[in-house]
């Protein structure tokens, strides 16, 4: 690999805090304001930070204990088993799988928030105007320009990307510090348009679907469904690992990263509740717009459109760059397709990454439907699973290690470590229990992550052709 290639520490924690921030930043504030009351949002963001500590410590602990098995946190289920086995390979490949759909997913749907957000500066996107019919489809005017701005955005993302990864990984950078930036000129802003009577009472009443009072603890269970895409990146440093300059800076960068983008998610979603009364911010399409609007009119709603713009293009960068490099280095550990692992003049995973963007654009080509919103809220909820699988699998990984005692030789470190790993697996195991107590979203979420399983023997069989080629040109 080109040493142009390798990514050092402020690089990496870019792409673990724009990958963190990126279009749920603006919605979350209503979400948890719907979820629970003040006190409920943050106890909720007390337990939720803490786990996620929990968790991005096991994923740093992991990268510097086990530095060849890159690729992202789904890597470690295979050295669960024996290795070799068909256990090992089958739950590496099929937690690669799984993980690989909800970065695809959650990535499509970053790219359909940046034209939502593109639509403040060019209302012609959401125009419903009719531009041709054929037979009885109707294509408007605001769906078809939505569909070539997300095309443009996906493909112009992959050529960046081809051009270098360190160079995607600048321009990555470049975005994220904008909008880190922006979000805390908004935080300073809100600090003085703060107004403890819109978050009174701490403890107000939240009810169910049939009308039930919700208690306070259910609150925080709600609210802590709501914060779960806030997390998700959190292990983008270990997805990168293989390419950092220093494998200490894959932790150092997690950590950071965490930290950043925990900063920007409270002081966003609690002063965006003194901004708005409750009941205004439950009911908002846009709540940190129209909370700006209450200090600074329409020109802060404008300012701060273009600084979600900008957070949505680096989240896209990022989240394209960590899609494309999960196939790829699955493949090079033995539990994915081997065409996989083909690479370019640089080093870039090209097959990855065009194989990954052509499935992300048979995703966008939704947009020309008027469900587009009600179809990705759907998905990525639904895609959830195939993050926490992977998250709960490193924390059993690193407590095996921690058990047998490899890597462990004279270190002092095994029983802290062993203590993080247990409370970070408690942490994954009451998410995975709270986001799927809808039996709806747990069948349809295990129907994704199975859907794998149509292409496990046809990886086996590329695999051992493979192997054998390989064994024949030696």
């Amino acid at each position: 690999m080109e040493k142009s290639n390798k990514l050092g520490l402020w690089i990496l924690t870019a792409l673990v805090v724009g990958n963190m921030v990126g279009s749920g930043i603006f919605m979350l504030p209503r979400s948890l304001a719907e979820a629970a009351s003040p006190a409920g949002v943050m106890m909720a963001w007390l337990f939720t930070g803490f786990g996620v500590l929990m968790t991005a410590l096991v994923f740093g602990n992991l990268a510097l204990r086990k530095p060849k098995l890159t690729g992202g946190p789904q890597i470690y289920a295979k050295d669960l088993f024996k290795s070799g086995s068909q256990a090992s390979t089958l739950t590496g490949y099929m937690s690669s799988w799984g993980y690989w759909v909800g970065n695809m997913a959650g990535n499509v749907a970053i790219i359909t928030t940046f034209a939502s957000y593109l639509s403040t500066f060019f209302p012609i996107l959401t125009s419903s105007a009719k531009w041709f019919t054929i037979g009885s489809f109707t294509l408007k005017v605001g769906n078809g320009l939505t569909f070539a701005v997300c095309t443009i955005l996906l493909w112009g993302t992959h050529f960046v990307i081809l051009r270098g990864m360190e160079g995607a990984g600048k321009l990555n950078f470049v975005a994220t510090a904008a909008k880190v930036i922006g979000f805390f000129l908004f935080i300073l802003i809100g600090l003085f348009a703060f107004q403890k009577s819109n978050m009174l009472p701490m403890l107000a009443p939240r009810t169910d679907a049939a009308g039930h009072a919700i208690g306070l603890m259910k609150q925080v269970n709600n609210a802590a469904i709501a914060t779960l895409w806030a997390f998700i990146g959190v292990e983008s440093a270990v997805v990168f690992a293989s390419r950092a300059k220093k494998q200490v800076d894959v932790k150092r960068a997690t950590i950071l990263g965490l930290f950043i983008a925990l900063a920007i998610y409270i002081g966003i979603s609690t002063l965006t509740m003194g901004m708005l009364n409750q009941h205004t911010l439950i009911h908002s399409d846009k709540p940190l717009i129209d909370a700006i609007q209450t200090v600074l009119g329409p020109i802060g709603g404008k300012i701060l459109a273009g600084v979600g713009l900008i957070s949505l293009l680096g989240s896209t960068i990022g989240w394209v760059m960590l899609s494309a490099e999960v196939p790829y280095q699955a493949a090079k550990q033995g539990v994915f397709l081997p065409i996989f692992k083909k690479e370019n003049k640089k080093g870039l995973p090209a097959f990855s990454l065009i194989v990954t963007n052509s499935l992300g654009q048979l995703f966008i080509f939704s947009t020309v439907s008027n469900s587009i919103s009600q179809a990705f809220d759907f998905v990525i909820y639904i895609a959830t699973l195939s993050y926490l699988v992977p998250y709960f699998i490193s924390s059993v990984y690193q407590i095996k290690l921690v058990v047998t005692g490899e890597t462990y030789k004279g270190d002092k470190s095994r029983m802290l470590d062993g203590i993080i790993a247990v409370l970070s697996t408690i942490y994954s195991i009451w998410v995975i229990v709270a986001g799927t107590s809808d039996i709806k979203t747990f069948t349809y979420g295990m129907i994704l992550i199975a859907s794998g399983v149509l292409f496990y023997a046809p990886m086996l069989k590329a695999r051992k052709k493979y192997n054998e080629e390989k064994a024949v040109s030696a």
